[in-house]
């Protein structure tokens, strides 16, 4: 049973805060994401073209497992941009701070520091 005094939903203002939060988030997501894919596009960027011969084959081994792990981390990025703009459609809907598990508002401090989660650290920690 609820209480009188217990909310449900945040307010406006609250909405708007986390709305802004989240915006800075993703600009600095799509900025990280755009150096990533620079990064991935520049052939060669460390300058080793003159390097002996004898270090090519380690050099193309070190080289391809950079682009994996940038590869990796892009992939990442991208998701972490879906999260964000998930939230930003959960802030226009007005469900955003409900915890998809317990029906409660997520506390604000985890929102402040996780603003796309839609887990409550009590559910968070059941799984």
């Amino acid at each position: 049973m609820k209480q009188e005094n217990e909310k449900t939903r945040y307010s406006e203002s609250d909405l708007q805060e986390f709305k802004s939060i989240l915006l800075e988030k993703l600009r600095s997501a799509k900025e990280e994401l755009n150096a990533l894919a620079t990064s991935l596009s520049s052939p060669n960027a460390n300058g080793t073209d003159d390097t002996a011969g004898t270090y090519k084959t380690l050099e193309d081994g070190s080289a391809t497992l950079e682009k994996e792990q940038i590869n990796q981390l892009a992939a990442r990025q991208k998701k972490f941009i879906e999260q964000l703009e998930a939230a930003l459609v959960r802030i226009e809907n007005k469900t955003y701070g409900i915890c998809r598990e317990t029906g409660k508002l997520i506390p604000k401090e985890r929102l402040r520091a996780v603003p796309h989660t839609t887990l409550s650290m009590e559910a968070k920690l059941k799984q």
